[in-house]
């Protein structure tokens, strides 16, 4: 089954009747209030306050009247049964459990083995769909058996965690953090429950997210003791709570610190955890691909990002995020962030697309004059861009899945999947959507003046970031507002927690310590075979292999690495104080020729080796507590690549 998706909306008129857009219709203009049954505590998502997001939608239909551009069409393919399956299990790292491979699944067998138990079971599932789906088509290459598959994981996944405690449960301390606390309060509209944005002004008190226990056993763990505290809690002052991310002694790892193999480890769990979240809350988790795009190879709109991208590197080598959007921000600072109505007040739409033709001739030349660019056009120009990227930015394998976070009964495990799919996105779909967000950031730090508060900015550009999939013909007017609500409350919590959702939970780095160690242990196994095979000295190997690390370096002391600075190599005494800000600190103070390096944050302390390939460590790292995780690492500091 195949479903032509046209990605641009020109197509349609919007009506605000109700909140609905509909198809070949007139616009009507509707006073009487929706027929919805809104509680007194739901302002937020009143009438009023998604003026902006249906005003937007409109001046979204008026823009693409004025662009006679030929627009790109998506295929997006509805998959066969158990393609899905089958699909996921490579996205998942596990395509060896099957097919002409399967005869040598070793690696994957390490993989399961780090698994939890949700993890497990989300895997299990898959696996066996796909098994019988392989039988009835008669495969001829092996199809795995499910119960060979988990039996090695079954006998010890009581007894150890991926982190190597001894549970994977949630203990007292989390349990605190659930319950009443965590219930967001909900709008019912049709028999559907809906999460709305907290009032800007609301007094917040703060709860911690635990990012060292999987999301799916703390939601396991929630649904087993906290039941009934959570009925009693619906519509108690949940959604005032704002989340922060615990302090970890042993360093908070954001997406890019870790070395490109290990972070191909973090995704391949990350695919996993999100599913086993989704499964054991009961929301179904369904991807999608496109199979065909018709995509122009140049120029500045309508262009995939990587070919964006692999344009803008040979003008400046190394750049990560597209040049044209980067200039469309900066144009829109130029004129200053205070500009009341920045981001919702539309350009001129003739005035625009002139603007887009003017810069698809003269943007790489350098003749374009940006002086000529007004701060609303500017703004025009950047959420134009943003919606014909021929595919979203959010990707079209997971656009469905960020839409479904509403769908999840709280705000912590809406915040939970939302970091989760960060991390799945693709390098440059990720980079530019955190360049978007830190700038809709700075304009929401201008609200007194500007009057975009984060829930204005919100309402304005979630449907420039969500229109891609969201036409359906056959939505109802209430399924309208509460998909509107919905994804206006999912780009508000990009927005308000972008810092949270790029960082990579620690439980999923603890995961891939443990696979990199199992890894090692078996290929150091190998190695020793070989060498008993050759006839060399195995005492010989085994003392220089521990001496590597050791290097006459005395108990509690680290040997750290600067090849780059004058002073190349120093022995630091662990304490229980001792940090990584400190140690780079004591190398620079040395080198007053690169001072200004540690202030301009160029230099970092990195952990390489032992059961991680390489993480940059963040400047409130313990260090003996990091040194105790992994003893084996070396210390180097340097710069971050390009």
């Amino acid at each position: 089954m195949v479903i032509i998706v046209t990605k641009l909306v020109h197509c349609f008129h919007l009506s605000r009747r109700y909140g609905q857009y509909t198809m070949n219709q007139e616009v009507t203009k509707v006073t009487e209030r929706p027929p919805f049954d809104r509680s007194s505590s739901q302002d937020s998502l009143d009438e009023l306050s998604m003026e902006a997001y249906w005003t937007e939608l409109e001046n979204i239909k008026k823009s693409h009247e004025n662009r006679q551009d030929d627009q790109e069409v998506v295929v997006v393919k509805e998959p066969d049964e158990g393609e899905l399956e089958e699909e996921w299990l490579k996205e998942a790292g596990l395509s060896n459990l099957f097919g002409e491979t399967a005869g040598d699944p070793q690696e994957s067998m390490v993989f399961l083995s780090t698994l939890t138990r949700t993890q497990a079971a989300a895997v299990q599932k898959r696996v066996e769909t796909v098994s019988q789906t392989l039988r009835k088509k008669n495969k001829q290459y092996q199809v795995p058996d499910v119960r060979d598959i988990f039996a090695q994981q079954t006998g010890s996944k009581e007894k150890e965690a991926p982190d190597g405690t001894e549970s994977q449960s949630v203990g007292t301390d989390e349990n605190k953090y659930q319950g009443k606390d965590d219930q967001a309060s909900h709008l019912d509209i049709g028999g559907k429950e809906l999460t709305p944005l907290v009032p800007e002004e609301a007094p917040a008190s703060e709860t911690d997210i635990n990012l060292e226990v999987s999301f799916a056993e703390q939601a396991v763990s929630q649904k087993e003791s906290s039941r009934e505290k959570i009925q009693r809690s619906k519509g108690d002052d949940a959604a005032l709570l704002t989340y922060r991310v615990r302090k970890d002694k042993t360093g908070t790892t954001r997406i890019g610190d870790l070395a490109p193999q290990d972070m191909k480890k973090v995704c391949h769990l990350a695919l996993i955890e999100l599913t086993a979240l989704y499964d054991v809350l009961g929301i179904e988790l369904k991807q999608q691909k496109a199979v065909k795009i018709k995509t122009k190879d140049s120029g500045l709109f309508c262009v995939p990002l990587t070919v964006l991208l692999e344009q803008d590197q040979k003008k400046v080598p190394g750049t990560r995020i597209p040049l044209i959007f980067q200039k469309l921000i900066s144009r829109i600072e130029e004129g200053g962030l205070e500009t009341e109505g920045l981001l919702r007040i539309p350009g001129a739409a003739v005035r625009i697309k002139n603007l887009c033709q003017e810069l698809e001739a003269k943007f790489y030349e350098g003749t374009f004059n940006w002086e000529s660019v007004k701060q609303h056009d500017a703004a025009s120009l950047l959420k134009l861009f943003i919606r014909e990227l021929p595919q979203p930015l959010l990707s079209v394998e997971y656009l469905k899945a960020f839409q479904a976070v509403q769908n999840l009964p709280t705000r912590k495990q809406q915040l939970q999947a939302l970091n989760l799919l960060v991390i799945l996105l693709p390098e440059a779909n990720r980079d530019t959507l955190k360049a978007l967000v830190e700038f809709l950031q700075r304009v929401v730090d201008n609200k007194e003046k500007n009057k975009m508060t984060v829930m204005n900015v919100a309402m304005v550009m979630a449907p420039n970031l969500f229109m891609y999939h969201s036409l359906d013909l056959k939505a109802g007017e209430q399924r309208e507002f509460v998909m509107a609500a919905g994804i206006a409350n999912i780009m508000h919590l990009l927005i308000k927690y972008q810092k949270f959702l790029w960082t990579i939970p620690k439980f999923i780095v603890n995961q891939v310590r443990k696979q990199n160690t199992e890894n090692h242990r078996k290929d150091k196994k190998a190695m020793k075979k070989l060498l008993k095979k050759m006839a060399y000295d195995r005492e010989k190997y085994e003392k220089q292999d521990k001496s590597a690390n050791d290097a006459d370096v005395p108990q509690g002391v680290i040997r750290v690495q600067a090849p780059h600075l004058s002073k190349v190599s120093m022995a630091i005494q662990l304490t229980e104080e001792l940090k990584a800000s400190d140690v780079l600190a004591r190398f620079l103070s040395q080198e007053s020729g690169v001072a200004q390096t540690l202030k301009n944050g160029e230099v970092f302390l990195y952990e390489i080796g032992g059961n991680i390939g390489e993480r940059c460590l963040d400047d409130d790292t313990y260090m003996k507590d990091l040194y105790q995780l992994n003893p084996n690492a070396e210390w180097v500091i340097k710069s971050k690549p390009s």
